[in-house]
């Protein structure tokens, strides 16, 4: 009897890019590796999409557009090219409007992609249809997802089989449009049995002619134990990846399944391992100075207390890491278990991962449920959808407090088309202010990036990859202080630039200017000094020396860890001094402001 046919697609250059390296890996570092994949007989790529859009603008200062037409050029034009959008966020920071969900099917549409994997972090059938329909308008394969995760235990009321037939019922019964169902579990934390009775029932729900994958990470170590399982259920689809980026954070590597199924009776992909050995040495050489943090390459047994996906696992611990704070990253990560379960139970996969780590990162520096993190706070209160289950209505109460906002009913896509900088009239002005063209693609760079994709486009983007070559002993656990900042001696402000090296420290004034009353920055007598909780870089700063403000007033904004930190007044008083200036790098319980 002949083997099933197993379609396998290679993750390597996305999802495990993102799972080991944050998304930071230059597209001339690993063409080769591609030109490899294809010569071992590999068809079906995921190229793109996911925070590995962003992460090229970011942090490459290239463009994903470009990378998407030379992967394309390598592969040939019958490869299955798929990118991964998060149903009304698509690639964004935030929700689409309308016109931006349409756009981003039309671009992706234009620069290679085939299929685009679909899916929402709250399983809110709702913000899966529009999207639908735009991917499948501008000629695009659609495969629409059900998120899967294990919930703390002694969690119960979502993600269980029974939970997940209802969300494909939903999808099903709501007409959207789609090529394949698969079901992601961004964290890996799904147990075996429970991933078998959902391919199961999902196998009996939709037929045989549909085709059905699985998605998973071995993070929590039960990811080949699961893979066989779905295997076992009849799923006809798996995703996996090449070594170095394979395991651990990221999907399993080929060449474990290829030897978990031998004997079976299912033929991954046509795939053969010497043909994968020479792929994995080709790409193994590509790497080869790119630091991989030692959390990516390990397999963690308290993953499933709280789920924090691989994708996000690795870009959290490397901005911790940068900031000198990963000696609290098991603190966060324990902290994540309460914040997933008074959250709702939104499966935790970007952007709904990032909200729970942001969250725990701050009960854990600021104090519990002292600050509510901008994105978590609005997840609760309805913003971005349906929640699984009601979250915790003491939070929803704190949230609609800290943050200014009432709880609301309406669609994430209804907010987004009321909010006029989501339009593409918005973007397209934005972009003629700085002189810069206004195609489709930079106007879609520049809504999906914000401020940092208009850096890219006026030249002014910088490029921060982590390769052994140019790093110091950061993963001995050494923090670079290169970085602008403000320090103030008698009143007089001072601009201290701090380069790599032993003695590369240059001092300027800062524009004659002194603090109110030439206060020094120490606090006497009745002052207070206000501290950074967190560290990372001032962006904004609101109050000035000599103004009045009152308890709870905001003094300045932190840009940390993809969070904006609000400094506020701990009492009521004057502003003595202002010790920072703009796009200064502060370090936690640095003095930022002297209250008086």
């Amino acid at each position: 009897m002949a083997k099933k046919y197993i379609d396998v697609m290679d993750t390597t250059f996305r999802d495990g890019f993102q799972s080991v390296f944050g998304g930071r890996v230059l597209m001339e570092d690993f063409f080769p590796a591609v030109e490899a994949a294809k010569k071992a007989g590999i068809t079906h790529f995921e190229f793109g999409g996911g925070a590995r859009f962003q992460s090229l603008f970011f942090y490459l200062n290239e463009n994903a557009f470009d990378m998407m037409d030379r992967f394309r050029e390598i592969v040939g034009p019958e490869a299955n090219l798929q990118t991964l959008a998060r149903g009304v966020n698509t690639v964004m920071l935030d929700t689409g409007s309308s016109e931006l969900i349409d756009l981003h099917a039309k671009m992706f549409a234009k620069h290679g992609t085939t299929t685009i994997r679909n899916f929402d972090a709250l399983n809110d059938v709702e913000n899966l249809k529009y999207s639908a329909e735009c991917i499948k308008r501008h000629g695009l394969k659609h495969e629409v997802v059900v998120t899967m995760m294990d919930l703390p235990p002694g969690c119960e009321g979502a993600h269980d089989v029974p939970f997940y037939e209802r969300i494909l019922r939903e999808i099903l019964d709501s007409g959207i449009p789609y090529d394949s169902i698969a079901f992601k579990d961004a964290s890996g934390t799904s147990n075996p049995n429970k991933v078998y009775e959902t391919i199961k029932m999902a196998r009996k729900l939709v037929g045989d002619d549909v085709h059905l994958r699985l998605h998973t990470h071995e993070t929590a170590g039960v990811s080949v134990a699961c893979y066989l399982a779905a295997l076992d259920a009849g799923v006809d689809g798996i995703d996996m990846a090449a070594s170095p980026v394979s395991g651990g954070t990221s999907q399993p590597d080929i060449l474990t399944m290829l030897h978990a199924t031998k004997g079976m009776n299912y033929d991954l992909g046509g795939l053969e391992l010497e043909d994968i050995l020479e792929y994995e040495e080709v790409l193994q050489d590509c790497l080869e100075d790119y630091f991989i943090p030692p959390e990516a390459t390990q397999v963690s047994p308290l993953i499933p207390f709280s789920p924090m996906p691989g994708g996000a696992l690795t870009a959290n611990t490397q901005m911790m890491r940068d900031n000198g704070i990963l000696d609290r990253y098991p603190d966060v990560i324990k902290a994540m278990r309460e914040v997933v379960e008074k959250g709702g139970y939104g499966t935790s996969v970007t952007p709904v991962s990032q909200f729970y780590f942001q969250q725990a990162l701050n009960n854990v520096m600021q104090g519990p449920w002292k600050a509510i993190a901008p994105g978590y706070g609005k997840m609760v209160l309805g913003y971005f959808g349906r929640t699984p289950v009601e979250p915790d209505p003491e939070i929803v109460k704190l949230a609609s407090e800290k943050l200014g906002l009432e709880p609301t009913t309406k669609t994430a896509l209804e907010l987004a088309n009321e909010d006029p900088t989501k339009s593409l009239d918005y973007w397209k002005k934005k972009l003629e202010e700085e002189g810069i063209e206004t195609t489709e693609e930079n106007i879609f760079i520049a809504a999906a990036c914000g401020e940092k994709g208009i850096t890219f486009l006026k030249g002014e983007a910088e490029v921060n990859v982590r390769k052994k070559s140019t790093m110091k002993d950061d993963c001995k656990g050494e923090v670079s202080m290169a970085g602008t900042y403000t320090v103030v001696v008698d009143g007089q402000k001072y601009s201290v630039q701090v380069a790599e090296g032993d003695a590369n420290i240059q001092v300027t004034e800062v524009n004659g200017e002194t603090t109110a009353d030439s206060q020094p920055a120490a606090a006497s007598g009745n002052e207070t000094e206000i501290k950074a909780l967190l560290p990372g870089n001032v962006w904004k700063i609101v109050a000035n020396p000599g103004q009045s403000v009152n308890e709870g007033d905001v003094i300045m904004i932190l840009e940390s860890m993809k969070m904006e930190i609000d400094v506020v007044a701990p009492r009521g008083g004057v502003v003595k001094s202002i010790n920072v200036a703009t796009n200064d790098k502060v370090v936690e319980g640095q003095t930022v402001a002297v209250l008086g």
